[in-house]
């Protein structure tokens, strides 16, 4: 259609049977008197390119199976930071996901939920400042340190104490090292359960009522962990009673960007969306955020943690 063709690529057979990989390319050129059109073709060596495709297709493929260790081994080491399943507690409900940004780094989002005594459940979820093996290592450190801490004084404020202290005199690092975390104490007793909440600059955790309202906690951020020896910490207690549901998230939630313009998606956003879900129990609000975060789609910069923790509706009670 346009009277010139450009480098086919065919393999011609030589007198002595080899085969001679080429290029050809072709133009056609009218003659003047209405007669047959001269084709001018060209043939062209293209052993060396033929090569070079060769080595650039197996350096390709080496790059693609070396991501793809890369992924599993990112994987694995990201499910070892996690807890493998929420433990069951009597009546209670709970639930948690964990959303990566990226299969090819590990993220610095954590959370846990694990026995302090024999009726009392402690819980934490945080986020760790930066990504890859530092941060993997950083988390590590952090989920041993506060469960242990909790173990000896499970007060949320003396846990978060002696984090604090662990991370500002560990060695001098390359980069700073630091997190946020939420953690709390749950009592749960035959009516729902008592909460005592502690944060260091962690985003507010929000409560679904089972009146269908939906509230943050009354807890100030309080400061960041790890960047000062003598940092201060806030804390509310609280109550969940049947159908009500305690909610903590990361910041990659309310940080996702919502539409071509970029804005992102914030804490009032995040609230208006609860609120419409209000009552809800642990499982359901669990999976209408994985379903909200998968309609961000590559708005979601950073990873996400969730952990909602509820007391089921009692028995007759309809939930929304």
């Amino acid at each position: 259609m346009q009277n010139a063709v450009g480098e086919v690529s065919v393999d011609m057979a030589t007198a002595d049977g080899r085969r001679l990989p080429v290029l050809i390319t072709a133009a056609v050129r009218a003659c003047h008197d209405h007669g047959p059109a001269v084709v001018r073709c060209t043939v062209f060596d293209a052993r060396d390119r033929r090569s070079y495709e060769r080595e650039l297709l197996h350096a390709r493929r080496q790059a693609e199976r070396e991501r793809e260790r890369v992924q599993r081994l990112a994987t694995v080491l990201q499910r070892s930071l996690l807890p493998p399943q929420l433990p069951t507690i009597a009546g209670v409900e709970t639930a948690a996901y964990y959303h990566p940004a990226s299969l090819d780094e590990v993220g610095g989002d954590f959370y846990d939920l694990f026995p302090v005594s024999a009726h009392t459940w402690g819980f934490f979820l945080g986020d760790v400042c930066g990504k890859g093996a530092v941060a993997a290592a950083l988390t590590s450190l952090i989920r041993y340190t506060l469960r242990t801490a909790a173990a000896r004084d499970p007060d949320p404020i003396h846990v978060l104490t002696a984090l604090n202290e662990a991370l500002v005199h560990r060695e001098p690092a390359e980069n700073p090292e630091f997190c946020t975390v939420l953690l709390g104490l749950l009592e749960p007793d035959e009516h729902g359960a008592g909460l005592t909440l502690a944060t260091g600059g962690h985003t507010p955790a929000l409560v679904l009522r089972a009146d269908g309202s939906a509230e943050f906690c009354p807890l100030p951020e309080g400061q960041l962990v790890g960047v000062v020896p003598d940092a201060r910490f806030t804390r509310a207690e609280l109550r969940i009673d049947a159908g009500d549901t305690l909610l903590l998230y990361t910041d990659g939630l309310t940080e996702a960007r919502v539409n071509r313009r970029r804005d992102r998606y914030d804490e009032d956003a995040l609230h208006r969306f609860v609120a419409d879900l209000a009552p809800a129990q642990a499982p359901d609000v669990v999976r209408a955020l994985v379903d909200l975060l998968a309609g961000f789609g590559d708005g979601i910069d950073d990873d996400v943690a969730i952990l909602a923790i509820g007391i089921p509706p009692r028995r007759g009670a309809s939930s929304g």
